[in-house]
């Protein structure tokens, strides 16, 4: 645990955060790291205390000509349990398993089900391997899992997506997010994560919670919906005082407007525009 600790001190990845918060817990004593590596969507590898260390995935290891051995087990009844596993080599040798419990964010479930209630098929896509991902995705109630996805593939998995026909929506507060929240119709990131997920997102949730997406939709929709409202009442306004101004009717039916009571009209159908979009600061989240 120490070692790992030590190693993952270098990195911003959240399985990571976990385990050092875990280590500073426990009172360990964390090295400084020589050489420190990250490879996306496998591991961090790096020296600490002079030894070799490499913290990972199991494609990882076997990349580095590292045997799992029988470690490969333990690690199957973790994920079967909604665990994500890291595999530990020490001078080139498996060492151990450090599992980081997945847990869901706060009304994670009640942000699915109303997401549900509004027509949204929700997918989770994530670098976790698929009994995890579906071990949390069952927890969660959502629709389907894209497992096993390194970052670099995430943003072709929304491109699938988007040539099936669907409108993508991502949500994500990582940095491996960034191209998938850049290659959605709309990205969405989590105001508690990273930078670079904010710069690469449409829109940024102030608060970590996921129950804003819903929000957003909702008000996204009614927003839509004024905006028609307005363009109608627009539209039909316009084609009838606009003849009647100029003085279409007068030679049909005598019909003929003032050019003050004119002037008065046009105010007030800006006035009843903007006093329709008004209506929107009165939106509360369902």
């Amino acid at each position: 645990m120490r070692l790992a600790a030590s190693l993952e001190r270098g990195s911003e990845h959240p399985l990571g955060e976990a385990i050092v918060r875990r280590a500073k817990d426990e009172g360990l004593a964390l090295s400084d790291v020589e050489g420190f590596e990250a490879v996306p969507g496998h591991g961090v590898r790096g020296r600490v205390d002079g030894r070799a260390v490499l913290l990972g995935n199991a494609r990882f290891l076997m990349g580095s000509g590292i045997e799992t051995g029988g470690l490969a087990a333990a690690v199957e009844a973790l994920a079967a349990q909604g665990k994500t596993s890291m595999f530990v080599a020490v001078d080139g040798h498996a060492a151990g398993v450090i599992a980081v419990a997945d847990t869901l964010k706060e009304r994670a479930v009640e942000a699915v089900r109303a997401l549900h209630r509004l027509g949204v098929d929700v997918m989770m896509i994530t670098g976790d391997n698929r009994r995890t991902a579906a071990a949390i995705a069952e927890q969660a109630g959502i629709d389907g899992v894209l497992a096993e996805v390194l970052p670099e593939q995430k943003a072709e998995e929304i491109r699938k997506l988007q040539a099936a026909g669907n409108v993508v929506a991502m949500v994500g507060d990582g940095i491996n997010d960034a191209p998938a929240l850049a290659q959605a119709n709309v990205g969405i990131a989590i105001g508690t994560g990273t930078d670079v997920a904010m710069e690469a997102s449409d829109i940024t949730l102030i608060r970590g919670d996921l129950t804003g997406v819903v929000t957003a939709i909702e008000l996204s929709k009614r927003t839509l919906r004024t905006i028609k409202q307005n363009l109608f009442w627009a539209f039909i306004y316009n084609i009838l005082g606009i003849p009647l101004a100029a003085g279409a009717f007068y030679p049909f039916f005598g019909l003929l407007l003032d050019p003050m009571v004119a002037s008065a009209a046009m105010a007030l159908s800006s006035v009843s525009v903007v006093s329709n979009s008004l209506r929107l600061r009165r939106f509360r989240p369902a």
